[in-house]
């Protein structure tokens, strides 16, 4: 189960500092010689900031293929829980793993902070998580201030807090799974460097992942199970009966999910490979028999759509969630040119008919 989170009496209390270059291009990595304490007047503020982008994430954990005992990044957070005055010495080793890890010519440069956060509400108890956050810009900002009775128009260069581009949040929430983590990477494209080879992270397979790894898997599977002949809208409503199936049950059943939905031996197949390749991914087999997480099928629908991609330059996008088919072809012998009639109510781009 997903652990219920409140950061409503969460306190950062300590920071350590470090720019992280890129070794192949002879960047130096740099930390600082201390902590640094966050003030009282700043720590509210402080820590909305932080903690901000860590809503409504996948959880994750610590991961290693054989034993947790070899995992850097879990025996490192171990040590600053059990002594939090342990935090700016480990945290400089967090520091030099990254460096260490930033070894792809992609790889940005950036700045880094590292944090203990108090009295973060999980699961109805209060504990200390670890907060790591990496920006790669810095963007100009104005101030005015006073000086000499007079105003002053100031340019500085600054971190956005909206724009933090990496960042994980380690909680001190069961420790012998490898704890509980959650993560993020704006940039996408580098994320397994972010998430498995820096942090060396694992999806915990709750309800919500496993909701939303099989949705996403068998919508594949029957789009790509048509042939080149089925129109858009045929494969949208494929991909609409399998969100059908998630939204109208409590729970997924591999067997009755291939005998209702998938149907087809072909389809069947194709499903159990993209499910090998997930398995594959995640390290070990996922469950075949689970709890269906309604706000995961609720994704799943916004991602599952139809595109039509015209020679005119038109592109129509069906969601899979339309009940009904709104479209009509036919070809008009005057232009010589195939045509789509599409059908609607209300045209909403402005809450307008």
């Amino acid at each position: 189960m997903s652990a219920k989170i409140r950061f409503s009496t969460a306190s950062v209390t300590s920071l350590v500092l470090a720019k992280i270059g890129n070794p192949l291009r002879e960047e130096a990595l740099q930390t600082s010689r201390e902590l640094y304490r966050v003030s009282d007047d700043d720590r509210e503020i402080l820590t909305g900031l932080f903690l901000k982008p860590f809503k409504n994430l996948a959880a994750h954990r610590f991961y290693h293929h054989s034993s947790l005992e070899h995992h850097e990044m879990n025996l490192l957070s171990a040590a600053i829980f059990s002594a939090p005055s342990s935090l700016h010495t480990k945290g400089c080793e967090m520091a030099r793993r990254l460096y260490s890890k930033s070894n792809h010519p992609n790889i940005k440069s950036g700045d880094l902070c590292i944090s203990l956060v108090d009295d973060i509400e999980v699961d109805g108890k209060l504990v200390q998580a670890i907060c790591i956050l990496k920006s790669e810009s810095v963007v100009p900002f104005l101030s005015i201030s006073a000086e000499d009775g007079d105003l002053k128009l100031h340019t500085e260069q600054g971190i956005n807090p909206e724009k933090i581009d990496k960042g994980c949040l380690i909680f001190n929430h069961l420790p012998r799974n490898g704890y509980y983590v959650l993560t993020f990477d704006r940039s996408g494209g580098e994320s397994r460097f972010w998430v498995r080879e820096f942090l060396g992270l694992q999806a915990i397979p709750d309800s919500a992942f496993l909701t939303n790894t099989f949705a996403n898997i068998a919508v594949n599977a029957v789009k790509h199970n048509l042939d080149d002949t089925i129109l858009p809208e045929q494969s949208s409503a494929a991909a609409r009966e399998v969100i059908a199936y998630f939204d109208d049950r409590e729970h997924f059943d591999l067997q009755e999910f291939e005998e209702k939905v998938l149907k087809t031996p072909d389809a069947v197949a194709r499903f159990a490979d993209q499910r090998v390749k997930a398995e594959t991914e995640h390290g070990e087999p996922l469950k075949t028999n689970f709890e269906i997480s309604p706000k995961d099928v609720k994704k799943v629908k916004k991602h599952a759509a139809a595109v039509m991609k015209l020679d005119t330059g038109v592109e129509i996008h069906l969601k899979a969630s339309e009940q009904e088919p709104v479209l009509e072809r036919g070809y008009d012998d005057a232009k010589g040119m195939k045509y789509i009639k599409v059908f609607y109510n209300e045209d909403i781009t402005h809450g307008q008919a």
